[in-house]
């Protein structure tokens, strides 16, 4: 939608939206293939990657929370939070 609204014809838009999801089944059989692999790691591997989601939304997501000089202490102030949420649900949990 975004490349039509700019002007691209419906085809291509269909077609480079199409092609920009081409990538996930080719790492998908990649990453069933690793698991085995790297399965003590996974753990370790999937809190990384949820932890970059986490900053990239506190980041860029919720603009408000960054304005200001102060922008980074509203991001690490919700990964403390975020830390001590964990520690309380795995020990309460």
């Amino acid at each position: 939608m975004p490349l039509k609204s700019e002007g691209a014809s419906k085809g291509k838009a269909f077609l480079l939206g199409m092609l920009s999801g081409a990538v996930e089944p080719v790492f998908g059989l990649i990453t069933v293939l690793l698991t085995s692999a790297v399965l003590t790691a996974l753990p370790y591997l999937l809190s990384f990657a949820a932890g970059a989601m986490i900053y990239v939304v506190v980041e860029e997501l919720i603009p408000d929370s960054q304005m200001g000089k102060h922008s980074n202490i509203a991001t690490i102030g919700l990964a403390v939070g975020f830390v001590i949420m964990m520690i309380l649900d795995v020990a309460f949990g």
